[in-house]
């Protein structure tokens, strides 16, 4: 059998010294770090613990980790004496394991006169082993990029020459590279000839520039595959079931020992485990913070939390890591903690020496938490009320009375009416009232969330007599409900996974449709009133996947199964796995967006982009967050009462030289814009003039309105959005021309300053004296009184006017368009 491979494959099979000098360009060229002190070293740990070959073409990198007196964890790989007790079986070079022969044997690993053994078994080196074309081909095309969006794995390919991306399409590459173009882009006589060779190496001009080079390991897969015909894999070949990373997640790096080898194992459905790390394709999520070169190592740049993303073929894996640094300056004071919040913020900021601001002052903490709660100012009345409060917990009292409030389900309504596309458009007028008021009911009833989260997904019958309905109604298609699904209530952004496996996520298509199979059979119909719709479930309904053809049963995330009884009302099934309490991930999903709401940032950020690549900035809080959570029985109100009780929502949004780098771990508050409805209703409370809306009772703030139907350019100015899709990027909170010339003299705000009846035309009207109504105004607005600076100049810029009434008009435009008014601190 040996006889009919090609020279190239038998020298590969036969040699041992052939893969050895394949291999020098292949094994990691970075030096030791000198700054290792191993004369503290304790004990080292070699990982995989047990190696077993089953081709000659394999190997295993050793990944050595040193622990130290002084509770340092290191890579020690490159300090690391490895070397082979049987050589007619192991052969060894810089770090590499490789098989010589069959047998058995270890392999010693000594360091600072430390010593760990490591078995070895080799089988099936005498035996031909062609290159596998969908475990290795397709994996060399992946890790050099071929098959990325932005080259031959775009929809419509480039320079003529479409393969799958990211290798999702086996059959599609199976044609294009074994028959497309007549063949030509293999040559079996002479491979080195084939344009799939010459094109990536620019041998033959390539427009997508160098990707490949005679020296990569990807280059030799990808030649010898050729020279052995380009055959392609029966179809019950092997096939990789799970992608592990050495070292586990979790890893705290020490500077300046930031480098850390990632060692990337294929385990296949026949029980075989294969080092992959030579074809996998590594990157980080942050360059800024750490970068990781081809071969996986990670080179640490800055302190913070990193995670590196791992694929090999279908297989998508993270492995996070802690980056931390000595600051000079820096010692933890112990601050108090108010609740489980603080301790796990404070474990994370203390890893990474990150000190958290001061409390924030009363006034701060009130004008904050009424905006948080309310979506409003405190009136001046309910400000002196609390400064009145001289018990030692009264900012807990007010939390407490805030969430109670009917503002606050009025509030929160609104922010969920975004999420679930309430409008004219999607609901029809009569629907946009009633869902709008059933989700005010829910919040005023503090509604369970998963309570809450399973009469939307199972909602049935007339949109008039059952509102939560109208979720379904603003569906169109299956594909729409599942993705909407996805997004709101498991923070996953799957619309990729619609045409082809998710990029950056373990969604695949198959997974997309099968997820979309319990909407499918979702029907309406006209009901007996006018816009009325009823929604039932049907009895038939099949999802076909548009690629394979194949009818795809429902399908949970994580593989989760299904009872067959269960699939009669499909929807229900779902929602029953969703917001089940051992389901973590509907948890999180519900708390990150909570968090996010009142600490200006997730925890997970975008809070609906959980996947590898994103993760948590402190997942420990993530996960108690949500274990608290469940156990409260998804007590909405609770987990706000929580996150506002905590010192970490109460710091202050003054940052320290200590912290000022710090965006990610809630060192300090974050400073955010007022929301659009915010906005609009903070000019009408402090100017006293009430905004009105067509169609709807006088008073109505722009918080209470049910949709964005009711059209005002002040709000579209500043970020309303118009709720089409379910992100909450939509609602864009970024500042605009628009907007600076809307202040500037835009006709809303310029109508409230030159009213008659506003604010400080009626206190001067009673007789205050100018230093009165400034004070009245400085409080309304920022919920403070005003400097004795500020308020001598504004005395003073009054007065040098014609009239008082000219002087205020300025003196109140001037503070309403303060940094300090437009956002919350």
């Amino acid at each position: 059998m040996t006889s009919h491979l090609p020279c190239s494959a038998m020298l590969l099979h036969r040699s041992p010294l052939a893969l050895l000098l394949l291999l020098v360009v292949t094994a990691p060229a970075v030096a030791a770090d000198p700054a290792l002190d191993l004369s503290t070293l304790q004990r080292i740990e070699v990982q995989p613990e047990r190696i077993n070959f089953r081709s000659p073409r394999e190997q295993a990198l050793l990944l050595v980790t040193g622990y130290f007196a002084d509770g340092l964890v290191a890579d020690v790989t490159r300090e690391a004496s490895i070397v082979s007790d049987a050589s007619a079986v192991i052969d060894v070079r810089d770090g590499i394991v490789l098989p010589a022969g069959n047998g058995a044997g270890e392999v010693t690993v000594n360091i600072a006169g430390k010593q760990a053994k490591v078995p070895v078994e080799v089988g099936g080196v005498d035996q031909p082993d062609p290159i596998s074309f969908r475990t290795e081909t397709v994996a060399a095309l992946t890790r050099q990029g071929c098959n990325s969006g932005g080259c031959h794995g775009a929809p419509s390919g480039k320079g003529g020459f479409q393969i799958s991306l990211q290798a999702y399409d086996h059959a599609l590459d199976e044609l294009t590279l074994t028959k497309g173009d007549r063949g030509r882009r293999t040559n079996s006589i002479e491979p080195a000839q084939s344009l799939l060779l010459l094109k990536p190496t620019m041998v033959v001009p390539h427009r997508g520039g160098l990707k490949l080079r005679t020296t990569d390991y990807a280059y030799e897969v990808l030649r010898q595959w050729i020279a052995e015909g380009a055959a392609v894999d029966a179809p019950e070949g092997t096939r990789c079931v799970q992608l592990e990373l050495l070292p586990a997640s979790g890893r705290v790096l020490k500077q300046p020992h930031w480098r850390q080898q990632i060692v990337a194992r294929a385990h296949f459905d026949n029980g075989e485990v294969r080092d992959v790390t030579r074809l996998t394709l590594f990157h980080s999520s942050d360059d800024q913070l750490a970068t990781v070169t081809p071969d996986g190592l990670l080179e640490g740049r800055h302190r913070g939390q990193v995670a590196v993303m791992a694929r090999y073929l279908d297989q998508l894996v993270s492995c996070q890591f802690t980056l931390v640094e000595e600051i000079p300056g820096f010692e933890w004071t112990n601050p108090p903690a108010n609740n489980f919040i603080d301790e796990l913020v404070y474990e994370k900021l203390r890893q990474l020496q990150y000190a958290p601001s001061e409390l924030c002052t009363d006034d701060e903490f009130l004008r904050r938490v009424y905006l948080d709660v309310l979506g409003a100012l405190p009136t001046l009345a309910e400000q002196e009320a609390f400064r009145a409060n001289q018990s030692p917990d009264r900012r807990a009292q007010l939390i407490d009375e805030l969430l109670a409030r009917p503002e606050h389900a009025q509030f929160w309504a609104l922010k969920w009416g975004d999420l679930l596309k309430l409008q004219k458009s999607e609901v029809a007028e009569s629907g946009v009232y009633k869902f709008h008021r059933w989700l005010v009911d829910a919040f005023a009833r503090n509604m369970p969330f998963d309570e809450f989260a399973r009469q939307l997904l199972t909602a049935q019958g007339s949109t008039y007599d059952n509102p939560a309905a109208n979720f379904v109604r603003a569906l169109d298609e299956s594909t729409e409900a599942a993705e909407t699904t996805a997004q709101v209530f498991l923070g996953s952004r799957i619309q990729c996974a619609k045409c082809h496996n998710h990029p950056f996520e373990n969604w695949t298509q198959d997974n997309f449709y099968g997820l979309t199979a319990f909407f499918n059979r979702m029907s309406r119909k006209p009901g007996m009133r006018v816009e009325e719709e009823v929604i039932y479930e049907g009895r038939e309904g099949e999802v076909v996947q548009p690629r394979t053809g194949q009818v795809m049963k429902p399908w949970l995330p994580g593989g989760a199964a299904l009872d067959e009884h269960a699939l009669n009302d499909r929807r229900r099934a779902f929602a029953q796995w969703l917001t089940a309490p051992d389901n973590p991930v509907f948890a999180q999903v519900a708390v990150n967006r909570a968090w996010a709401e009142v600490m200006g940032r997730g925890i997970v950020d975008p809070v609906d982009d959980f996947r590898q690549s994103n993760p948590p900035s402190n997942p420990a809080l993530l996960e108690r967050l949500a274990e608290e959570f469940t156990q409260h029985g998804f007590d909405h109100r609770q987990l706000l009462r929580t996150i506002l009780n905590s010192r970490t929502y109460q710091l202050s949004s003054q940052s320290t030289p200590l912290n000022q780098d710090d965006s990610r771990f809630f060192s300090h508050a974050r400073i955010r814009t007022l929301s659009a409805e915010q906005l609009l209703d903070a000019l009408s409370q402090v100017t006293e003039i009430k905004e009105t809306f067509a169609g709807l009772p006088v008073g109505t703030t722009a918080t209470e309105l049910p949709s964005p139907d009711f059209k005002h350019e002040f709000l579209e100015t500043f970020g309303r959005p118009a709720r089409l899709t379910a992100c909450a990027c939509e609602r864009n909170t970024n500042s605009t021309l628009s907007q600076v010339i809307q202040l500037f003299n835009g006709s809303t705000l310029q109508r409230k300053l030159v009213a008659k009846e506003n604010r400080f035309h009626r206190l001067l009207e009673e007789g205050a004296p100018v230093g009165v109504v400034i004070d009245q105004l400085y409080r309304a607005a920022l919920c403070r009184p005003p400097t004795d600076v500020e308020l001598q100049a504004a005395v003073a810029h009054v007065v040098s006017k014609p009239t008082p009434t000219e002087g205020l008009e300025d003196f109140c435009w001037a503070l309403l368009n303060t940094e300090e008014f437009l956002t919350q601190h």
